[in-house]
């Protein structure tokens, strides 16, 4: 059992200076109610806390150390360029390369632009989508979470087709009510919603897989619907590939469904751990941005060279191992190994799995949408979550996260996962 009076002590510390103690909201993990762990280091699939704990690490700093975490060459990379300087303000080749990279990877792609984090990245295609067809509605989906851009941070309300309300205070209702949300994966309650809105729709962002209400992945049938919905009304289909974007595969979920956006938003892998995010699509959509065109995007540190040359060396060694194969087998080994252990002891559980990223549900079947997940066992996962920290598995501490495995994960860490969730069952849940 993982003693954490360290983390304890500075979790109270930390809770003087910051909103509580943390600068993202999951951290504090409230949602398992349990006290934040605070780390001080990190080496291939394990992460180290301030109490000495060693820990089996399936986030993986919630994505991009898909090949483990201090790769020798991403760290060789960055160390490079820190001698060189830490941010210049001007022009780079290294933006280039990277772009050059993700061009490779992403033919929806024509031209990118480079910012600091996904929001900003949604933030930006959204307003382009905006600028570019003259129209101000937006569509999204529940539970698919794009960052906390004012314009996307809202819900549904009770209706298929009512206007969105803000989710957050300090998010006024009249911009609220340019974005409508509603169900994922609900084809029907996608066209009620399109066509009323349609002759002012200027675009439709979604998740293709969604990593924040657990996994769930967008039925193809629907996404198809999306694409051809969007390409008859001149409207623009924009995939949030921040966290799928090098995760699922080389080419991110579009290449797994074989659908083509006209806007990618990226983030997470392509900076290899540290802040980053893009967005990028067709030409003459991406020319509508300044310099060239009249809408309006910047950011001082966008394209900072330590990002972009981290970036570019974990982008490279993606494209020359393709590793994804591997990445699925992995992690459906552990989550078949989980579900046969938990049926042997009668608990419903339901898994999926795409490339290196995964979920699980306490649930007898997959959820599908939003409501589907929040009718999944809270007692179970809160309890299973807990007993994983103190036994040194750090699993996502909210049933609404995706899981991550990396190329660092070997059968002894998977099998050393196993026989520790063996014994938290066998001392119950």
């Amino acid at each position: 059992m993982n003693k954490i009076n360290k983390s304890r002590v500075l979790f109270k510390e930390a809770q003087k200076h910051m909103p509580g103690g943390v600068n993202s909201p999951v951290r504090a993990f409230k949602n398992i109610n349990g006290n934040p762990v605070f780390f001080k280091k990190a080496l291939g699939p394990y992460v180290f806390d301030v109490d000495n704990n060693k820990y089996i690490d399936y986030i993986g700093s919630w994505g991009p150390m898909i090949m483990g975490h201090s790769h020798p060459k991403i760290i060789k990379a960055i160390t490079k360029q820190l001698q060189l300087g830490t941010s210049y303000g001007a022009p780079t080749s290294i933006e280039s390369e990277t772009a050059k990279l993700i061009k490779e990877c992403f033919p929806s792609i024509q031209k990118i632009r480079m910012v600091n984090s996904g929001t900003e990245a949604t933030m930006s295609a959204v307003r382009l989508a905006r600028g570019y067809t003259k129209r101000n509605k937006i569509i999204k989906f529940d539970g698919c979470y794009h960052g906390h851009v004012d314009s996307l941070l809202i819900k549904a309300g009770s209706g298929v087709s009512t206007f969105g309300l803000p989710d957050s205070p300090g998010i006024p209702n009249e911009l609220a009510k340019k974005t409508l949300s509603c169900e994922f994966n609900n084809e029907n309650e996608f066209l009620k919603i399109f066509n009323k809105v349609k002759n002012d729709l200027a675009a439709v962002i979604v998740e293709p897989i969604a990593g924040n209400m657990g996994f769930v992945p967008g039925n193809k049938s629907f996404l198809k619907l999306l694409r051809k919905k969007t390409s008859e009304n001149k409207s623009l289909l924009i995939f949030d590939e921040v966290m799928t974007g090098f995760r699922v595969s080389l080419g991110g979920a579009q290449e797994i469904y074989g659908i083509k956006p006209d806007l990618t938003t990226l983030g997470k892998i392509i900076g290899a751990g540290l802040p980053v995010g893009a967005f990028g699509g067709k030409k003459n959509i991406m020319d509508y941005l300044a310099p060239n065109g009249p809408v309006y995007q910047a950011g001082t540190l966008s394209g900072n060279p330590l990002a972009m040359a981290a970036g570019a060396t974990l982008i490279s060694l993606l494209i020359k191992s393709n590793p994804y194969k591997s990445l699925e087998l992995k992690a459906k080994t552990l989550l078949d190994k989980m579900k046969e252990i938990f049926e042997e002891y009668e608990i419903p559980i339901s898994t999926n799995q795409i490339g290196g990223m995964f979920g699980f549900f306490f649930s007898d079947a997959l959820p599908e949408n939003l409501n589907d997940v929040m009718k999944t066992n809270d007692i179970h996962f809160k309890n299973f979550l807990n007993a994983c920290m103190n036994n040194g598995i750090y699993f996502a501490p909210s049933k609404f996260e995706a899981g991550f495995i990396s190329t660092k994960h070997t059968n002894t860490e998977i099998n050393n996962t196993i026989r520790t969730i063996k014994k938290i069952l066998k001392e119950g849940i």
